[in-house]
């Protein structure tokens, strides 16, 4: 086994070696007893054998302790066993049992990702430092969302969360260059409608998806109105709060005591970053428009009062950390909405007025169409089974015919205030075989899926063809989907 030089050793974790041409080593790994200035790893005699032959196997030979090894090389890029560890514990986050499979699945991806960078690199096709810290963001979000806050998702993986972001910049930039990569190529796939039915004839019978019951439902929406006087008690305590943040007291423990948005409260008011368009348009403002560590005066959006002060900027990203008071309707607000949308319900079922009117006439949402069609909040979608919408929908609306009206169903609304909906059941479709009459926009996408399938698996073989492609050790032996080793 010959060994790689301790001068380029910074290199095998990313600082910047250009990988010409066909390496000439059969794995790269570090044994030497020093410290190694380019990366501060401290490398030590080890008598722990490593895995070698199958994944799970290791053999009786004293070794020195293996820092990191190359695996796999494709075309000028390399695959490191830290990278493919970092993916592999990702998998395992999310409940996935680890075997010797799942790890060769997550090299096998991590090829196709180094086959989509190669393209990109030729393309001329960047991904910018916004749209990466911005999907970090995101995936840290849902994380935290998971595990319960930020703190234990630190103490879960024992850093911080600004070196949680470091070690997988990486992993989500080769993710979006894989993601621009999968759309370019498939950015042409059309089908039409003879090509979906030929499609659906195709499918052998057992292979056509069962398809639930599936609800069409239509809302009329009222929400409480918020009296003046409710609105400036809501102002006048915003104003109480900046006056005491502007005389000394912290930010963060007023936020954590009295704002009422409870995703950032816990936070001390901390939105981490954002771009333009996440927030609403009076928020953005202040947000883009101050200088940082600067107090905005009280505010108002759809939400309610705010103060917010911005923390950093980095490009075309903003953090800040706000706080919001919301006025409430009073109850006697909140009694008269349901029971007008009650008195809405009546009139339709004695046939005073077509849903279609009392639409226009009463609701405070009527859709995107104007039409109150209620889509699916999960999949967008106006066509829906019952775990795809909410379960007091579900409940209000299960043992109504087609034609029929719920009466009013409470809920919280966007501003987190109790607001009331009422449905109709246009359509009800019994539990079926997909067919091309009820299910055309499924058997659409399926057909639509195969196609874009079926392109990039012809791009990837031709790709692999035409690629040096090396997989170095015991990963050589994994089964993988394509054929990697012409």
């Amino acid at each position: 086994m010959k060994r790689i030089a301790v001068s380029v050793l910074g290199t095998l974790f990313g600082l910047g070696l250009a990988w010409a041409g066909a390496p000439d080593v059969d794995t790269a790994v570090v044994a030497v007893d020093t410290v190694v200035a380019d990366t501060g790893a401290v490398v030590l005699p080890h008598t722990e054998t490593p895995s070698a032959g199958t994944l799970g196997k290791r053999d009786n030979t004293p070794q020195r302790l293996v820092i990191d090894q190359i695996v796999a090389v494709v075309g000028t890029k390399m695959v490191k066993l830290s990278d493919v560890e970092k993916t592999v514990e990702s998998i395992r986050m999310s409940g996935t049992i680890v075997n010797d499979e799942v790890r060769c699945n997550a090299l096998e991806t991590m090829l196709i990702s180094n086959l989509y960078a190669l393209q990109a690199d030729e393309d001329s096709i960047a991904i910018g430092e916004n749209q990466i810290e911005g999907e970090l963001e995101a995936r840290l979000a849902y994380f935290i969302e998971q595990i319960g806050s930020r703190e234990k998702l630190e103490e879960f993986y024992g850093k911080t969360i600004v070196q949680i972001k470091e070690e997988y910049r990486e992993m989500v930039k080769s993710a979006l260059i894989a993601r621009t990569m999968e759309n370019k190529i498939t950015e042409d796939i059309r089908v039409t409608p003879t090509e979906v039915k030929r499609f659906y004839n195709l499918l052998p019978k057992d292979s056509i998806p069962l398809v639930s019951m599936q609800y069409e439902l239509s809302l009329i929406v009222k929400k409480p109105k918020v009296s003046a006087e409710e609105k400036q008690i809501a102002k006048a305590r915003v104003e109480a709060l900046r006056e005491r943040i502007e005389k000394g007291e912290s930010f963060a423990s007023m936020a954590a005591l009295y704002s009422e948005d409870p995703g950032s409260r816990r936070r001390g008011g901390d939105l981490g970053y954002g771009a333009r368009g996440e927030w609403a348009s009076e928020f953005e403002s202040f947000a883009f428009s101050l200088p940082e560590n600067e107090l905005s005066p009280v505010f108002e959006t759809q939400f309610g009062f705010h103060i917010l002060e911005v923390l950093e900027k980095k490009g075309e990203l903003v953090r800040v950390r706000h706080i919001l008071i919301q006025p409430k309707p009073s109850v006697e607000d909140q009694v008269r909405a349901r029971a007008e949308l009650d008195s809405v319900s009546r009139l339709i079922k004695n046939g005073d007025l077509t849903f279609e009117e009392a639409v226009k006439l009463f609701s405070d949402e009527a859709g995107r169409q104007g039409d109150g069609v209620y889509l699916s909040p999960f999949t967008g979608k106006p066509s829906y089974s019952s775990e795809e919408i909410e379960p007091m929908i579900f409940m209000s609306v299960e043992r109504l015919a087609e034609g029929e009206v719920s009466m009013a169903v409470p809920y919280m609304d966007e501003s987190g205030n109790e607001a009331y909906r009422i449905f109709y059941v246009r359509r009800k479709i019994p539990a079926h075989r997909a067919n091309l009459e009820d299910d055309y926009d499924r058997i659409y996408e399926m057909a639509m899926e195969k196609a874009k399938r079926d392109k990039m698996d012809s791009w990837l073989k031709e790709k692999i063809a035409n690629t040096y492609v090396r997989l170095i050790g015991r990963y050589a032996k994994c089964n993988f989907r394509y054929n990697w080793q012409l």
